[in-house]
């Protein structure tokens, strides 16, 4: 299987950082909103510190109630400046911080979130398993990791689609065929988490919801 690297991503998505909300900002919404929704479940009423991977222009931060505390980091800067700039559009005083980061290199303490989410992310890094043993490590036992993403078909017509279009997928800077099962054995082998949900998502049940909660 080909693979993606750092630096074709960052070029990616430096491309595509000024249309990337008129682009797939309603094909994503439905995602967007689920992975909220199941970070403000995990947190309760009166909020929790949030760490959103791969936080692009900054689309999903106003949607945040008030009481979460807000961290986001990309590996994209042309990103994050749009980003800051919804910050300060929105006067969102819940967003401790923005910064440039390697999700597989976190550089942040050891249990320092009750909610990693990363939206549409893991099939656009270079090395998913590295990456998620990341989120593993930064989120507090009893927290929880929500991931929305597209999982690859195991067979029929869309897996043929999605073989054939992988090399424009990754020059585009994701892949389309990653198989739920690389999750399932990644938690197997970290030890650390497990699987409490996984729910199709819109666009016809191309993407799904997945939570992972961080055992004790």
């Amino acid at each position: 299987m080909g693979d993606i690297d750092k630096t074709s991503v960052e070029r990616a998505y430096a491309r595509w950082a000024p249309v990337y909300d008129l682009v797939f900002g309603a094909v994503f919404d439905a995602g967007r909103r689920a992975s909220i929704a199941a970070a403000e479940q995990a947190c309760g009423p009166e909020g929790g510190r949030i760490l959103e991977v791969g936080v692009g222009t900054g689309i999903s931060l106003p949607d945040y109630a008030s009481a979460d505390r807000l961290v986001g980091i990309d590996l994209s800067e042309p990103m994050l400046r749009k980003a800051q700039a919804r910050v300060i559009e929105h006067k969102l005083s819940n967003v401790e911080a923005l910064a440039v980061m390697d999700a597989s290199r976190l550089a942040l303490p050891d249990a320092a979130f009750d909610v990693v989410v990363a939206q549409y992310v893991i099939t656009a890094v270079p090395d998913p398993e590295k990456t998620l043993d990341e989120f593993a490590r930064v989120t507090r036992p009893g927290g929880e990791i929500v991931l929305v993403n597209h999982i690859g078909a195991e067979s029929g017509p869309r897996r043929l689609f999605e073989q054939g279009f992988a090399p424009v997928a990754r020059r585009l800077g994701w892949r389309v065929e990653f198989p739920f099962q690389r999750l399932t054995d990644w938690a197997a082998r970290n030890g650390t988490v497990r699987l409490i949900e996984r729910k199709p998502m819109p666009p016809m049940g191309h993407f799904a919801l997945i939570r992972f909660e961080r055992l004790p």
